[in-house]
């Protein structure tokens, strides 16, 4: 084993830690959330993440987007993603898509796949993505972030869990009107890479059907049953 998966041991046994090599993780969304996600996966030795994202870096990303700084402004996200995690951790391979996620290329791009993390920014495109998840049979990892607060879900093949969260009519996420602080990325993403780590080697209780919402303001951490 690589020296650098050592302190992955006795929460991963020997096998698991092996395996997590075969994995393929897609994430959408290469921005607050992504980056964080991208990063610790590739730390914890994912052996192949696909990073998907049509948008490039800009000046209000700095205050808390993992892969900006002033060097990489106007830069695709998703190829800075690709380019760190080859500093980062050389063992894995990561596959940049410099475009939007859209039903026409959805199942091209999430083809193939163990499961996706929605790290995205507007609830239309995150329809868009379960439906193509749910057509493919792929797991998907939740997460949003506004302001103080948080939020993590999986949604399984056939789960309804987006259609009560979100008016399907709705544009925006909850950061649009609450801003993105620079602490709140790095929680979701830890949580939600937690959850992928959980479907990945088949242990462990997931956030099936069920909402983590986070109150950082009061620091309130609450799990809601989703229903029907």
């Amino acid at each position: 084993m690589d020296k650098r998966y050592a302190r992955n041991m006795n929460m991963l046994t020997p096998e698991e830690n092996q395996n997590l090599q075969r994995f393929r993780v897609c994430v959408v969304g290469c921005g607050g959330l992504g980056g964080y996600v991208i990063e610790m996966l590739g730390r914890l030795g994912i052996g192949h993440i696909t990073a998907i994202d049509g948008d490039v870096f800009e000046e209000s990303n700095l205050n808390r987007q993992l892969l900006s700084d002033t060097e990489t402004i106007g830069f695709s996200k998703a190829e800075t993603a690709r380019r760190r995690m080859q500093v980062v951790n050389p063992l894995i391979q990561v596959r940049a898509v410099q475009e939007h996620i859209t039903a026409q290329n959805g199942e091209d791009q999430l083809r193939d796949h163990d499961v996706v993390v929605d790290a995205l920014d507007n609830v239309e495109s995150r329809f868009v993505l379960r439906d193509v998840c749910a057509h493919l049979g792929l797991p998907l990892v939740h997460g949003a972030i506004g302001g103080w607060y948080g939020q993590v879900t999986t949604i399984l093949p056939g789960d309804n869990t987006l259609d009560l969260l979100y008016p399907k009519e709705a544009s925006g996420g909850i950061e649009k009107i609450l801003g993105n602080p620079s602490f709140a990325p790095g929680l979701v993403a830890s949580i939600q890479v937690s959850e992928v780590l959980k479907i990945l080697i088949g242990r462990g209780q997931l956030l099936q059907k069920r909402l983590l919402h986070i109150d950082l303001y009061s620091q309130e951490y609450s799990v809601l049953e989703l229903k029907d």
